[in-house]
């Protein structure tokens, strides 16, 4: 089903550019409407078939899983800007002496759109820092750095090589610990040798661990966990863990196939906090849901770090994303308790940001008293 909705939303951004394009003097001018319309079929063609054999990590069929996937994301872009232009002259019923500059300007504007999404998508993830006053934290523990990642989605657009980047970028933020916030793959298990060493060479002393994401669960999840253990990270999977003495560290299964069959997904944290804590806390949870959310809350937990959403990835989405999540990116104040939602370092489906980069969160946990000084000390 989901295939079917890409070939046919596909198709009709692609004919509609295409179109758009031909109407333009200076390209039909110089390419016969036969050469033009059969070069759109050709990559009409390829995209199709990139649709059908998917996204695979490690054989011949990645290439044109990733083109379809991209000349999605392109043409959309495009589209949205020539509707625009479209728009504006009313489909060339009005302003018809302005139809052919709007088209153009229309044109470029998406050229330059897709190229700067293209260039946000592939970039580094960018470093966001923030502060956590947390009520329980020991004053010993103040300053302690946690970093946080959610959504890398390795696999056909991200293997080890791009994770291994990642892992230098975070080692540079001298971490105490790392958190992996789910949808570490793409679908299917990495299968790759330079997975484990890669992992390995993060370096935290209180250790990294992970919660997972829907996309594991597309794949086979318990080889996931496995090559991520080899790797020597930690899955937090309905449990939690003193991390260091008065800090504590849960971390929930994914509820996002609870979710899809409107069930009942608050019991996996019920289970990993029974009660309310007093203690300082920090919980993983992939799905920001507002069960979740709330149940957090009232569970006496100080810091919830999730993601999925990738703050909407690529611009209108955000609003499709806000009506699902309406806490969907960045910092949020809920009655005390810090919510994190970060936009994820990867992205999924095409390698496009529109309009903001990925990013790596530096957590910087603070005691209330040494707070209060510091805010103090600067007045």
């Amino acid at each position: 089903m989901f295939s079917i909705v890409l070939n046919i939303v596909g198709t009709l951004f692609h004919l509609y550019v295409a179109a758009r394009l031909y109407s333009l003097d200076p390209v039909r001018s110089r390419i016969p409407r036969r050469a033009w319309w059969i070069g759109a079929f050709l990559v009409w063609l390829l995209y199709f078939a990139g649709v059908r054999v998917g996204d695979e990590a490690l054989d011949w069929r990645w290439w044109p899983g990733q083109f379809a996937l991209t000349w999605l994301g392109i043409s959309f872009v495009m589209s949205l800007c020539l509707l625009a232009a479209d728009l504006a002259s009313g489909f060339g019923f009005w302003w018809r002496a302005h139809t052919q500059k709007l088209r153009a300007t229309g044109a470029i504007a998406g050229v330059l759109l897709a190229a700067f999404a293209l260039f946000q998508g592939m970039r580094a993830p960018v470093i966001v820092d923030q502060e956590v006053v947390m009520k329980d934290l020991p004053r010993a523990l103040d300053g302690t750095v946690i970093v946080a990642v959610s959504d890398i989605h390795l696999g056909a657009q991200r293997r080890s090589e791009w994770l291994a980047a990642r892992v230098a970028q975070i080692n540079a933020l001298q971490p105490a610990a790392v958190l992996l916030l789910g949808d570490q793959v793409e679908d299917n298990p990495v299968g790759e040798p330079q997975l484990a060493p890669t992992l390995r060479g993060l370096r935290a002393p209180l250790g990294v661990w992970a919660v997972t994401g829907n996309h594991e669960f597309y794949g086979d999840v318990e080889t996931t966990v496995s090559e991520f253990q080899q790797g020597g990270v930690r899955w937090l999977r309905d449990r939690q863990v003193e991390l260091a003495p008065g800090l504590v560290l849960a971390g929930i299964e994914d509820i996002g196939r609870t979710m899809r069959n409107e069930g009942e997904y608050t019991g996996g944290l019920a289970r990993t906090i029974p009660t309310r804590t007093d203690t300082a806390t920090i919980l993983m949870s992939h799905i920001p849901a507002p069960g979740i959310i709330e149940e957090a809350r009232e569970r006496g937990v100080d810091l919830m770090l999730s993601g999925h959403t990738h703050g909407g990835q690529i611009w209108p989405f955000s609003y499709a994303v806000q009506q699902r999540f309406a806490k969907y990116a960045g910092a949020y104040d809920v009655d005390g308790m810090l919510l994190y939602v970060t936009r994820g370092a990867g992205s999924w489906g095409p390698r496009m940001r529109l309009w903001k980069p990925g990013e790596i969160i530096r957590l910087t946990l603070r005691a209330p008293a040494a707070a209060s000084a510091m805010t103090a000390s600067t007045h």
